[in-house]
Formats: C-alpha cells, structure tokens, sequence
C-alpha cells in the first residue's frame, strides 16, 4: 500500500492532534441550549463536558502505550471510528443521557487517538527539533478548538437544527481525516513484543522534567475547563453576549491566540516558556473577573486573547518538557501519562465549578475557581526552573 511523505505524514498527524480538541470544545456553544431545553442546572452541564475526560482517562492508563507496540497508525484509525461514532450520536441524540453516551465516545477516540498523533508528530518533524513539533502540535490543537467554537457558533445562530448540525460537520470532518490518515506508514520494523497495559517509564534523571511538563499541561488544560465548560455561559449570563456566534467567535479569539503564539514561540525553550506562561494566564483571569463583574464583553474578549497567549505558552512548554523526558520507545506511554494527569486535573476543574455555580452562582464560582487554577500555572514555572542544570537538556 503506497503512504504519505513524510512532509505529508507530518501535517496529517498533526490535524489529528487538532480533531481532536474540535472533537473535545465541539459541545461548548450548544451547553446553553441543553440547560434552556432540559432545565439543566450548571453542575449538570459541566458534568456532560466532564465526562469527556473522566472516561478518557482510563484509556490513557489502559491504552497509552498501544501505538508504541501497534503502531500509530491502526492505534490512530481506531480512534477515529470511535470519534466517528461520538460524533453521530451526538448528532441524533434527543436527550441527556444520549449526549452523555456520546461524550463518553469522544472521550474514548480522543484517548486513543491523541498521543500516538503528538508522539507521530514528535517522530515526523523533518528538522528534528521538539520545540518545533511542540509548537506544530500545539497550534493544531488551538485550530481544532477555534474551529469548534467559531463553526458551532455560526451553525448554533444562523442554521437549522441547532443542537445536532455542528456534530454533523465534525463527522464529516473525522471521516475526512480517517481517510488521510488510512495511507499513514506503518511500523518501521514489526512489533517484538505483545501489548500489555504498563506503567510509563520515565529516567530517574528525567523526572523532574516530566513533573514540570505534566504540571504545566495541567495548568494549561485547567483554563480550558474555564472557558470550554463554562465560556458559553459566562457569555450570556455574566456578560451578557445573547448571540451564539458572538460567543463563539469570543471564545474562538482565545484558540487563535494559543495557536499564534506557539508558532511565533516555536524556538523558546521549554523552560523560558514555563516562566512567561503563568505571569499571562493570572492577568487573563484577573480580566475574566473584571469582565464578569462590570458586565463588559470588551474586557471577556481581552481575557480571551490574553488567556490564550498564557495556554499556549504553559502548554507548548509543557508539552516540549515531557517529549524531552519520554524515551524513544515508550514515547506515545509517557505523552499519555502527562495527558492523563492533564484530563484529570481538567475533570475536577469543571465538576468544581459547576458544583460551585450551582450552589454559589456562577460569578462566586469563577472567583473562588480561577485563582486555583493561576496556582497550577505559577506552580508548573517553580517546578521547571528550580533546578535549572535538569532543565538546560530541554
């Protein structure tokens, strides 16, 4: 079977990466209308975005290191049909518990599909170079979420059928991408050994680079649970945007900005990121809650814009911190090891807040919330630069 180029193999990698998070925000626009049509209290929405990675997590653990003996390719194409499957019954479902089964299924093909696409793009950059296959996979990514708030904000205002035709677009879109991913190369050499579930191998002298990059992704997904869980509503209710383009395109303006600065930030070192990303992600918050309060959709797309730049940085500099530490052979184990704890940290943000919104409003929720979250960036910058002779590997 004739394959892709390895140019070719590179940037189909990387719009899976990206799918991926179109797969994970494509909800987030269409939360407002859930909660309107079923009555549906915050802790109730947050709870359909959260099970996305709480069922993710466990095929991290399970199935993180299956490309590593499979190949990425099969370990890619399988995610994809479970991805495919999500997207459908989304697109049928009629009630809560289908969108909840559904948002399981996602979070089953993103688990599977999403770190042997970071680890193919690690393996595909032609220059060698991590930071760049950081900052590739890492704009991929914001284009995948930008595409979902900003294409379901405009399907959500302006088409029919509102809560399903979004979903339509992403099957499309997965099918798509399944096809190009189908002519992927396969296994350089045959696999020696059968797949089990192991736990991830880092070095001993490496560790401390993974901990830094696994607590900056966790930083970084933390603020994407403010905006992908809660961003919609916010919108609305707190700042008063009633158009769901507008809040969209809000929203979408913060994924822009992740993917732009990790192409501008591409030669920065994983370390000087970890110092610049939190200082960004604290006045962003700080401009959330301002926007909050005063009512101002000005201020809530400055919050996006800055916000993104602070995601970017925290997770490309992350990102570039694990792929350093994780051996050739178990890379896809180790990058799975770093989302798992990412998704985790992400669930427990979202179910927080809307427990939160619940019980003490949603602007109490966003006050107590976003300085928890500031916490996790500025802890990721103590961990990477506290012992600097580690981190100058990196």
């Amino acid at each position: 079977m004739s394959t892709l180029s390895p140019t070719a193999s590179f940037w189909t990698a990387a719009g899976v990466a990206g799918l991926a998070l179109w797969a994970s925000g494509a909800p987030t626009v269409v939360y407002p209308l859930y909660a309107q049509a079923w009555h549906l209290a915050p802790a109730t929405t947050t709870l359909i975005f959260a099970v996305y990675p709480l069922v993710l997590i466990p095929v991290l653990l399970l199935f993180g290191n299956l490309s590593d003996v499979l190949g990425r390719r099969l370990v890619i194409l399988l995610g994809l049909g479970v991805l495919a499957l999500g997207s459908l019954t989304f697109a049928l479902a009629g009630d809560l518990g289908w969108v909840l089964v559904a948002r399981a299924l996602m979070g089953v093909g993103v688990g599977l599909s999403l770190s042997p696409a970071t680890a193919a793009v690690a393996e595909l950059e032609p220059s060698g170079r991590p930071g760049r296959a950081s900052a590739v996979t890492t704009a991929a990514t914001a284009t995948g979420l930008a595409l979902a708030t900003l294409v379901g904000g405009a399907l959500v205002e302006h088409a029919p059928s509102p809560r399903h035709l979004t979903f339509g677009v992403l099957l499309l879109v997965t099918l798509v991408t399944a096809g190009a991913a189908w002519f992927l190369p396969g296994p350089v050499t045959p696999a020696t050994e059968r797949w089990r579930p192991r736990r991830p191998h880092v070095p001993a002298g490496a560790r401390r680079l993974f901990s830094a990059g696994t607590l900056a992704v966790s930083g970084a997904y933390a603020l994407g649970a403010v905006y992908l869980a809660l961003g919609a509503q916010i919108a609305r209710d707190l700042v008063g945007s009633t158009d769901a383009l507008v809040s969209g395109a809000i929203i979408s303006v913060s994924a822009v900005v992740i993917g732009v600065v990790a192409l501008l930030a591409r030669n920065l070192a994983p370390r000087r990121a970890l110092v610049l990303g939190p200082p960004a992600a604290l006045l962003g918050l700080g401009l959330l809650l301002v926007a909050a309060n005063l009512h101002t959709v000005a201020l809530f797309l400055a919050s996006s814009v800055v916000v993104g730049a602070g995601y970017s940085l925290l997770f490309s500099g992350g990102l570039g911190l694990v792929t350093a530490s994780a051996p050739g052979h178990h890379r896809a184990g180790v990058l799975s090891a770093a989302y798992t704890v990412g998704y985790l940290v992400q669930a427990v943000a979202a179910l927080g807040l809307g427990l939160l919104a619940t019980g003490e409003g949603l602007l109490r929720a966003l006050e107590i919330g976003t300085p928890a979250v500031g916490a996790l960036a500025v802890g990721a910058a103590v961990l990477a630069v506290g012992r600097r002779p580690g981190l100058r590997r990196a």
